[in-house]
């Protein structure tokens, strides 16, 4: 017998198995067509339930090969953004991610019937029988759908449910969810190789964008993590986002894989501790000229964590040193009002900008620093936001590569990827304790 565990096109997670002779159905294998066989679960651990399944058909004497994407899956951390139950471990958030896979497999294969289902103002809960079973009450969705009650009869069951939920009751079961309809088409879709185009789950228009501007920021996340040990990968629940933490655990990148188009596909995000205040962030559209991202992820690498994390207080001095390679390059430089920008020589159509109003904010939702590029300061085809209180060695070196890079004048030569924290030529206070609430 001969196994090979891969990941399916079009549906991130699912797992397909090419198979001669091996029996999967026992491991939560489906079949896709005589020689393949798919695995689509609801709580995105696909990845973690082929190892199992790996490992135990070896041990049967069973060859089993795992494809490199497949196990980069199988090697990459998960994390729950706002997860409903915090105080539970890794393996005990996958025990009742796995409860609820047994429940959706119930309703699936018509064990469990759903007589009638309600939303009661923040949950959809249901009430069911098992055909061999129980009456029960079932309470969210998803990973999270979990048994609330049990009755010896139909009739009690749903006589409590109806007096529970009163008019907010419908019959049969609820609408399948957006992430029920994914693992459906997993489980129906063309074979690999059967058809010259897979299922996509989303798409979206086309926008045309220079080349310069497309690069490949997948690439730049994989190479920025191969090349940083101390930056380790993780993934959400919903295999749409990627994080690169320290590990400080104070500083952190938020990749969006599918950002809509000129939407935001970066945050970079500095803590006070592992569990303290957001200090600081910056936000970049997936337009951003991958060079300028490279340089941001090496300057936040290329300093003690902390010190990067305190980022700085908003002054005339910090101000002057974060743009002095705009200076150096004879960048324009203008005051109108709140604003103070810097506009590249010539006709480029780069400049930054700082707004004085909401760096001295207390809300801090605008940005306060916009390095842009392409079009106009109003419209620009892309742009980078920072924080009132910013690391100002960070700034300066995204400042060095606009200055550099982009408009291609000459500047005082600096190594590259010399954080401007290690140097003695810039003097960096620490940015005052905020009360904002931190944020992913």
């Amino acid at each position: 017998m001969h196994l090979r565990l891969d990941l399916l096109d079009g549906r991130p997670g699912a797992v397909t198995a090419t198979i001669t002779g091996a029996r999967l159905a026992v491991h939560g294998f489906e079949p896709l067509d005589d020689t393949t066989m798919v695995m689509a679960r609801i709580d995105r651990e696909e990845a973690h339930y082929a190892e199992l399944a790996a490992r135990a058909l070896r041990a049967e004497g069973v060859t089993v090969d795992i494809t490199p994407q497949l196990r980069e899956e199988i090697d990459t951390e998960w994390t729950w953004a706002n997860y409903p139950m915090p105080w539970c471990s890794r393996e005990e958030i996958r025990e009742v991610s796995n409860d609820a896979q047994h429940i959706y497999d119930a309703i699936r294969h018509g064990r469990l019937i759903i007589h009638a289902h309600a939303h009661d103002g923040q949950n959809i809960v249901a009430v069911g029988t098992y055909r061999d079973g129980p009456s029960i009450h079932l309470h969210g969705e998803n990973h999270l759908r979990v048994e609330a009650l049990r009755y010896d009869s139909p009739t009690e069951a749903i006589a409590e449910f109806e007096r529970l939920y009163g008019d907010a009751v419908r019959p049969g079961p609820a609408p399948a969810t957006s992430t029920e309809r994914g693992a459906e088409q997993a489980r129906t879709a063309p074979a690999p190789g059967t058809a010259k185009t897979q299922p996509r789950l989303a798409t979206a228009e086309p926008v045309e964008v220079p080349a310069a501007y497309t690069d490949n920021h997948e690439g730049l996340l994989k190479g920025f993590l191969e090349s940083h040990p101390e930056w380790e990968k993780w993934r959400t629940w919903s295999d749409e986002t990627t994080h690169a933490v320290h590990e400080s655990l104070v500083l952190r990148a938020e990749f969006v894989h599918e950002a809509a188009p000129d939407g935001t596909q970066w945050t970079i995000a500095a803590y006070e501790s592992p569990v303290g205040e957001r200090l600081w962030h910056a936000t970049a559209t997936t337009t951003v000229p991958v060079e300028i991202m490279r340089v941001l992820l090496d300057s936040l690498a290329s300093a003690d964590a902390a010190l990067i994390a305190a980022g700085s207080q908003v002054s005339e001095a910090t101000i002057g040193e974060s743009t002095r390679p705009l200076a150096d390059a004879s960048w324009e430089h203008t005051v109108d009002g709140r604003w103070i920008r810097w506009q590249a020589p010539g006709d480029e159509p780069v400049g930054v900008q700082f707004d004085a109003f909401a760096a001295h904010s207390h809300h801090g939702v605008l940005p306060a620093w916009t390095f842009w590029g392409g079009g106009d300061a109003g419209s620009p085809r892309w742009a980078l936001h920072f924080s009132p209180h910013a690391a100002a060695s960070v700034l300066q070196d995204v400042a060095f590569e606009v200055a550099l890079g982009l408009t291609q004048k000459p500047v005082m030569a600096r190594p590259r990827g010399l954080n401007a924290l290690s140097r003695t030529d810039i003097s960096v206070q620490p940015a005052p304790r905020t009360g904002s609430a931190r944020s992913r």
